[in-house]
This record gives C-alpha cells, structure tokens and sequence, in this order.
C-alpha cells in the first residue's frame, strides 16, 4: 500500500477519534465537573505518550529549543478544550464540529494579517463562504441563538493560533515531544484547579469511559501526526471533513439529534468552503513546482 493510501486512511481514522472524544465530552458532561473531565482527559494522553517515550528514548528526547512555545502550545490546547467543553453543552456534535471546522480558514486569516503572506482573491471568497456558512449555523438573532453559542468561535480563534504555532515547532521540535508538553502542560495546570472542581467517578464503567475518552485524543493526535509524515498536507486536507460525518452519525447514535434544513445548510456551506480551499492549495502547489516551458 502506498504511503499516500496510509497517511489518508490515518487521516479519516484521526477523524473518527476526534468525533468519539468530542461526543464523549458531551455525554460525560451532563455528570461530571469539567475540570475532572478535562483533566483525565489530559492525565491519559501524559502517561500513555510518557510511557511510550521514555522507556526507549529516555530524557533526551524531551529536548526542546523552546521552552516558551511549547508552554504557550500547551496553554492554546488546553483553552481549546475548555471552550470546546462548553460549546458542546449548548450545540448539537455535529453542529459544533462543523464550526470548528472553519479553523483553516481563521488560519488564513492570520496569515495574511499576521504573517504577512500574501492570499488570493479567491482564498478571501473561500472565507467569507465559510464564515457565512458559521452565521447559519449559529444563527444570531434567531430564539435558537444563545451568546454561549459564540464559544465555538474562540475555540477557533484559540485552534487557528494553535495550528499555526505548532506549524512553526514541528519544523525543528519532535513530534512526539511535542505531545508530551502538550498533555503534561495541560494537566499539571488543570491539577491546580483540582481541589475545586474534582468529583470522584461514581464506578468502574465510568472511570473505563473516561479513560477510553482519553485514549481516543491521544490516539488521534498519533494518527493525524503518522498521517501527516506519509502524506502531504494539501492532499490530506480533504479527508479531514470527514470528521463532519462521524460527528452527525454519532449526534444521531448517541444524542438522536438531526441537524435542521437550516443548520445542514450552513454545514454544506463550511464543507464546501473548506474543500475549495484544499483543492485550491493542491492546484497552487502544482502551479509552483511546474517546470517553465522551454
């Protein structure tokens, strides 16, 4: 098999965890405090990326030219957490993730009004769908619209900031060191809110989902990472929006909710945004190696 077949079938796998953690985040909310939540979410991905790494790389592997970065990467994740915990308590899965969704194109954003980079009349169209297509989703001025639906928003803003940093870090960081500061940056904080927040899981079934919540975050960012090592960005970007349908099947298994004409519409809308702009960044990457003619 092709490492381009690998990396697109870790991809949509990657996808699959991040809907069954997101929905799990659902469920378990409606029992529990968000810091234990949260922070065993957290705990899982710290002992199981330690106990993978440690063991046959020892402390060298934990080297890091920047300690800052990797503090402020871990403080982005863990705020993307924490606002997507409360976003889902007031949005159906499917919903929420689609609006999440818009990250690349909040990336976009950034690039030009931050990084300076130069983006095209087309990427600019590509946005304003996008966003167009998160107003119909939220819906403001609607009897469904509520402010805390605008939470999902700066998950975004966190997430885009997120990428863009770890975008810059992995080029000379360690993936897998990358993962370790995220996960321990996140429960060591998390820890100090513990006396007041923490509630003990009532049995063995729900410390087993608790855990297999974390499993399923910490396997995906492994995936996404094998993912993006075998395959291009570009051609990967695609097959991330399947995370959209694995979101809905499981808001309908779980919740039995179905999104409304109005909020599929704004979901196709974001769906399409997004894809254009994948294409669009593999045609511009053609047009770029493409030998000039003699």
């Amino acid at each position: 098999m092709s490492p381009a077949l690998v990396g697109i079938g870790c991809a949509v796998l990657a996808t699959a965890c991040f809907a069954t953690l997101d929905s799990s985040v659902k469920l378990m909310g409606a029992t529990l405090p968000i810091v234990t939540i949260i922070w065993i979410r957290y705990l899982v991905q710290a002992v199981v990326v330690s106990a993978a790494l440690l063991p046959t790389r020892g402390l060298a592997a934990l080297r890091t030219d920047h300690p800052r970065f990797q503090l402020l990467r871990g403080v982005l994740l863990l705020s993307t957490s924490v606002l997507g915990f409360f976003s889902l308590r007031h949005m159906p899965v499917g919903e929420f993730t689609a609006v999440v969704m818009v990250t690349p194109l909040a990336i976009t954003v950034l690039a030009s009004v931050v990084l300076k980079e130069q983006v095209s009349s087309l990427r600019w169209v590509l946005v304003a769908l996008g966003f167009g297509g998160t107003l119909v989703v939220l819906r403001p001025g609607s009897d469904a619209f509520q402010w805390a639906t605008l939470l999902p928003l700066a998950l975004v803003a966190c997430n885009a900031w997120f990428q863009v940093l770890t975008s810059r870090l992995a080029r000379t960081e360690s993936p897998m060191a990358m993962q370790f500061y995220g996960g321990w940056v996140g429960t060591l904080l998390l820890a100090l809110l513990l006396p007041f927040g923490w509630q003990m899981p009532a049995d063995a079934l729900t410390w087993a989902k608790l855990i297999g919540m974390g499993l399923a975050g910490t396997l995906g960012h492994h995936l996404l990472t094998v993912a993006y090592r075998r395959t291009p960005a570009a051609t990967l970007m695609p097959f991330l929006y399947a995370q959209i349908g694995f979101a809905m099947m499981a808001g309908f298994i779980i919740f039995s909710h179905v999104p409304d004409a109005i909020a599929l519409a704004g979901i196709v809308m974001i769906a399409l945004s997004s894809a254009l702009g994948a294409w669009l960044t593999v045609r511009e990457s053609r047009i770029v190696v493409q030998p000039a003619e003699a």
